[in-house]
């Protein structure tokens, strides 16, 4: 059993991530702005806390006296504040949380990226050098949310320079997260269903159709602090689903959506995803359990033609 403490354990991926880690048998202690009520907390000790503030955010992590660190808390949708506040507010809730794991002695820390750190969406425009989108891809984040998780890699990178293998450091890059009450018709984070974003092409298509179940960044989490210390340290991972969330090949859709990735997406055949996520399987042996077809009934790819939903020639925007 690890004693885990999770900055933000009372957001949306929070509460599945806390739920998920006691489930597995590790003790945990969520740190958020305010304590919750939710269901998934019940039990879980919560420490009310701004962790914007250096002294507070520090003094709470060492009283909280814990094996391994995992950094949630941030702003977590773009254009929803202001783009100086955006990059603020994440940019030093990152370096707070993370050199106070160091200065307490936190002997395994991981941050949450993102994968809009790529940059797709630009309004000047956007093309990968190849697809699926890994690791390997370069950043190129257009806006102040992209470039705060792109600093918040960065930054346990340079505390990893610091404190060389003392502390062991990782960053993971979850796609559209969907809660276990979503599958069941509650709103996603843009405010539509599942099965909106399945019927309308053009919801799912800003995201490039990525999702992954949060529980799967549950299991992912737990695989990988047990796994820290045997692999590089400052590891960077995507964390997504083994298929997208779209009833057509994406190798029809994308090109509808982002201009000039015919040849590109020809390579995603099938269900293919637009994000790979090899490198956790190769690196980490996980994989992810759950499916949109699983979750709602739909076992076959294109099952469902959308006939109702033409799709518009667009740009992704965000």
């Amino acid at each position: 059993m690890t004693r885990i403490a999770v900055t933000g354990g009372a957001g949306r991926l929070g509460r599945s991530l806390v739920a998920g880690l006691a489930a597995a048998g590790h003790e945990l202690v969520s740190l958020d702005r305010s304590t919750s009520d939710a269901a998934e907390l019940s039990g879980i000790d919560q420490i009310a806390v701004d962790l914007t503030d250096p002294d507070a955010a520090a003094r709470a992590i060492a009283e909280s006296r814990t094996d391994a660190l995992v950094h949630l808390a941030a702003i977590a949708v773009p254009f929803s504040a202001p783009e100086d506040v955006i990059l603020r507010t994440n940019a030093t809730l990152a370096l707070n949380v993370l050199s106070a794991g160091v200065a307490a002695g936190i002997g395994r820390i991981v941050t949450a990226s993102s994968p809009t750190v790529l940059g797709y969406g630009a309004p000047a425009g956007w093309l990968p050098d190849r697809f699926p989108l890994d690791e390997r891809t370069t950043p190129k984040p257009w806006n102040a949310y992209g470039l705060s998780k792109l600093l918040a890699e960065q930054t346990i990178t340079m505390l990893s320079r610091q404190t060389g293998d003392a502390t062991r450091f990782a960053a993971f890059r979850p796609c559209y997260v969907i809660a276990p009450e979503e599958w069941h018709g509650a709103p996603t984070q843009q405010g539509h269903t599942v099965r909106e974003r399945l019927d309308d092409p053009a919801l799912s298509a800003p995201a490039l159709f990525n999702y992954v179940d949060a529980r799967d960044v549950a299991t992912f989490v737990d695989v990988l602090l047990e796994a820290l210390p045997g692999i590089p340290n400052a590891e960077v991972f995507f964390v997504g689903a083994d298929d997208a969330l779209a009833r057509r090949p994406l190798a029809e859709l994308l090109p509808q959506f982002v201009s000039g990735t015919e040849q590109l997406a020809a390579e995603l055949t099938g269900s293919s995803p637009a994000f790979s996520n090899a490198k956790a399987r190769r690196l980490l042996g996980w994989r992810p359990t759950h499916t949109w077809r699983g979750e709602l009934g739909e076992d076959a790819v294109g099952a469902a033609p959308d006939t109702e939903h033409p799709i518009p020639r667009k740009d992704v925007l965000a």
